[in-house]
This record gives structure tokens, sequence and C-alpha cells, in this order.
């Protein structure tokens, strides 16, 4: 068995989260797109509401 260092599985942990976390954010807007309803953001530090 290989031994794969911290420092790399973090990095592809990591990584991998990234990818998720954009993944579920193209479904999100689509999602609301579909039904119409508002994307909601961090912007400028407030909360607002934007259209898909």
């Amino acid at each position: 068995m290989k031994k794969i260092s911290r420092n790399k599985e973090t990095k592809t942990f990591t990584e991998a989260v990234g990818r998720a976390l954009r993944r579920a954010a193209k479904t999100a807007r689509k999602t609301a797109k579909m039904y119409g309803t508002p994307i909601y953001v961090w912007e400028n530090g407030k909360v607002v509401a934007k259209k898909p």
C-alpha cells in the first residue's frame, strides 16, 4: 500500500469539496430558474436576492 502524505490528502479533499460546491451551486441556479425564484448571495456585506 502506497503511503500518501497528509498534505496531498488535504489538497485532494479540498479540491473535491470545491467541485461539489460548484456542482451544488449550478443545480441551485437551475432549480431557481425553473421555478422563477431568486438566488440569495452575499454581496458587499449584505444578503441580496438575484434573479437566476
